[in-house]
């Protein structure tokens, strides 16, 4: 490249707002050289560059706002040790058809077993197909309402809620809900209804759900919605987070200084 042609590439690629093809223009050149591409060759693998970094900053931006509480992927999760699970159907959703249906997603079973795994997992897979995606827990979101209550902010934090086509609900159950938070639940619910997906995970059964809301005709009217168009997934088995110390003896000693005592 000459040295007038280079200066003005260079400026050419700033002007443009294209960074990664104004730092990698020197390697892909040399490339070029050294395998004699076509023009064609070396400006698709220079254009490559750029797409493939506005590609991660992307990623990372969506993930950012996703607000997860920790990275996890499909192939971290263990289906040997959950072989309840069927591992073809978590990749049949891993397709992301059920967001294109506007379908939601519910994970039912006892804490440990990989609900929220599997939850961030597909939000993870939904961020990387340029899909937005919002992650909340029912302890947070619940904290949240009620705050925006005071500040007569519900309705705008509908519609935030609203606006990513996958919402994550973590932990429905942990904690009853009140008769504002249980309304609102029913709205968003509504909205989102055949219009966005939500991912919702719980340690109730839906004959329970009754005792989250205190409200049997409530929940009846949310599980309706929610089940119209939808997967459950029951997860039955023993906790991720107690299998190492299974492993190490530590409930061994434990029963063993109970019959000591």
């Amino acid at each position: 490249m000459s040295d007038v042609a280079y200066p003005r590439v260079q400026s050419h690629l700033a002007r443009l707002k294209l960074p990664r093809m104004a730092e990698c223009v020197d390697i892909v050149a040399q490339e070029a050289a050294k395998h004699d591409w076509t023009y064609l060759e070396f400006l698709d693998q220079l254009l490559d560059t750029e797409v493939s970094a506005r590609y991660e900053r992307d990623v990372a931006m969506k993930t950012k706002l996703a607000h997860f509480p920790f990275a996890k992927t499909l192939d971290q999760f263990d289906f040997s040790f959950q072989p309840a699970i069927s591992e073809r159907q978590i990749r049949e959703l891993a397709t992301l058809s059920f967001i294109a249906n506007g379908d939601n997603v519910l994970f039912l079973g006892p804490p440990g077993v990989g609900k929220t795994h599997l939850a961030i997992a597909l939000g993870m897979i939904a961020i990387q197909h340029a899909i937005s995606v919002y992650f909340t827990t029912t302890v947070d979101l619940l904290d949240q309402l009620h705050r925006d209550a005071k500040e007569d902010r519900l309705d705008h934090r509908l519609q935030t809620l609203c606006r990513p086509r996958l919402l994550i609900v973590d932990e429905m159950g942990y904690f009853p809900l009140d008769r504002m938070a249980a309304q609102f639940l029913f709205q968003l619910v509504s909205r989102r209804y055949s219009r966005g997906s939500i991912i919702l995970t719980s340690n109730k059964s839906y004959g329970e759900w009754g005792d989250i809301f205190a409200d049997q005709v409530l929940a009846a009217a949310i599980l309706d919605r929610l089940l119209h168009y939808s997967t459950t997934i029951n997860i039955r088995g023993q906790s991720y987070r107690l299998r190492e110390k299974r492993k190490a003896g530590v409930f061994t000693e434990l029963a063993e200084l109970q019959k000591e005592a």
